[in-house]
């Protein structure tokens, strides 16, 4: 009956459809909205690229999430300051037959009180007991600040991992952007080779119809540029190559990456001025931490053995249909919580044998401590040479870029000198063949030494564990 009203009111129909359709829109429209928020912008600028990818790829994201963890272990190991206190309550039915003796600790059998019983009964009584235990360790000789500190040199290193993760993604965010740029610079180059070829291999073929030049030279010319097809197919690939392997820095679809590679390629980068800091890589500063987290431990191991002195107090109530003449008092008696107790001490543990034990995990936290120390000064050293290649790097590849310019204009004479003297027979076709691709080179190894100078920026930032100047 509803779906033939409805079908009966064409007004209302077209009213309910009005409405979904923009509910839907608006649906769309949102959901558009945030997508678009959250996407990086286009076309993209190597700074954007590298930001966009330090904020959202997902081990920045567990790496803080595990920063987060580990201040929350901070937290949990001051609560060991805090008092304890257990409640206990229990209602039970059970025999009453008491023995005289000793049980050690840690057997299954139930403990029992009260006077040992001359005969044994199968009958049984009612029990119940409920209890309040607070206590506090007064004093642990200086563990659980030990503890703490431990806690604390777990969050730096933490944090430093952090910061690691940070620049090993940023650093190559930036090195896939440089590739795509260079891989886009050598497809540019190869068309443009292209389109030279198929103009010369026409002019070629005139010529050889017109019996002006030999049946060779056009099959030398077709050769060309079937050569020159094969080389834009294989730069489009390594484009294709290039432009995933950003993307998935950034986390979106191959086909939504744009760059703006061109102000790289009209000017070069400042060379940096001062010296790193290798000390204040966030590498050397998570080798350091673990020498921290290390020596730590090792102050939480020396703490441990000490005594444990705890403050306690007890306030209990018991009941029991038990007579102290082995009778039973029968019914419901023994749930009332009749009998009630208190009690106020200190009490002091010391495990004697643990000492073996502490030692050789003494012995073996300092082993650790000496392999971590190690390790830091190995992460010096590469990071100290590391910076001097990224020095050398940015040398040659300013000089390189100084020359490139002067190849390309030569050879761009060359080649155009080269077609003007085939076409007037005073060269011969393999003359022109090695211009064209003298000028290709050219082409390309300009724009790759261009884009050389920012990719030796990205080795010193790496270098000096800092993207400041490569974001600036």
């Amino acid at each position: 009956m509803p779906y033939a009203q409805a079908s009966s009111n064409p007004a209302g129909n077209r009213r309910l459809l009005r409405v979904s359709l923009l509910g839907v829109a608006v649906v769309v429209g949102a959901g558009s909205v945030r997508a678009q928020s959250q996407a990086p912008p286009v076309p993209l600028t190597l700074q954007q690229a590298v930001h966009y990818a330090t904020e959202h790829y997902p081990a920045i994201q567990a790496s803080m999430a595990r920063v987060s963890a580990q201040q929350a272990g901070v937290d949990l190991a001051r609560t060991a300051y805090l008092p304890r206190v257990d409640y206990g309550l229990q209602v039970n039915r059970a025999t009453r037959n008491n023995v005289a003796g000793l049980l050690l600790p840690g057997t299954p059998v139930p403990s029992i009180s009260g006077p040992a019983s001359d005969s044994v009964s199968s009958s049984s009584i009612w029990g119940s007991a409920t209890g309040l235990l607070l206590s506090w360790e007064a004093l642990d000789f200086g563990l659980r600040g030990a503890t703490v500190g431990l806690a604390h040199a777990e969050v730096t290193r933490a944090r430093a991992s952090a910061a690691l993760t940070r620049l090993e993604v940023g650093v190559r965010t930036a090195d896939a952007f440089l590739q795509l740029a260079a891989a886009q610079e050598t497809v540019r180059a190869a068309r443009a080779n292209v389109e030279r070829q198929e103009v010369f291999a026409g002019a070629v073929a005139v010529l050889v119809r017109n019996e002006l030049r030999p049946g060779a030279d056009n099959s030398r010319a077709q050769a060309e540029l079937a050569l020159a097809r094969i080389q834009l197919i294989q730069a489009e690939q390594a484009e294709q190559i290039a432009r995933a392997n950003l993307a998935q820095w950034l986390g979106v679809a191959p086909a939504a990456v744009q760059i703006a590679a061109a102000p790289l390629l009209e000017m070069a980068p400042p060379r940096p001025a001062a010296l790193p800091i290798v000390t204040a890589h966030p590498l050397a500063e998570t080798q350091r931490a673990a020498v921290e987290s290390s020596r730590a431990l090792q102050t939480v191991i020396g703490r441990s053995y000490v005594p444990r002195i705890n403050f306690q107090t007890a306030y209990s109530v018991r009941g029991s249909g038990a007579l102290a003449n082995g009778g039973s008092l029968g019914g419901a008696r023994g749930l009332d919580f009749d009998t009630p107790n208190w009690a106020a001490g200190v009490t002091a543990t010391f495990p004697l044998f643990d000492w073996f034990a502490v030692r050789e995990q003494t012995r073996i936290e300092a082993q650790n401590e000496r392999a971590e120390l190690a390790g830091y000064d190995r992460v010096v050293r590469e990071l100290s040479s590391q910076s001097e290649q990224a020095r050398a790097e940015m040398d040659g590849a300013l000089r390189i870029a100084q020359n490139t310019p002067i190849q390309l204009t030569a050879a761009r004479v060359l080649e155009q000198q080269s077609r003007a003297r085939y076409d007037a027979g005073l060269a011969t076709i393999i003359e022109v063949a090695d211009a064209q691709r003298l000028l290709l080179q050219s082409e390309v190894g300009d724009a790759v030494a261009r884009l050389g100078v920012w990719r030796a920026l990205v080795a010193d930032a790496a270098a000096r564990g800092d993207l400041s100047e490569l974001l600036n």
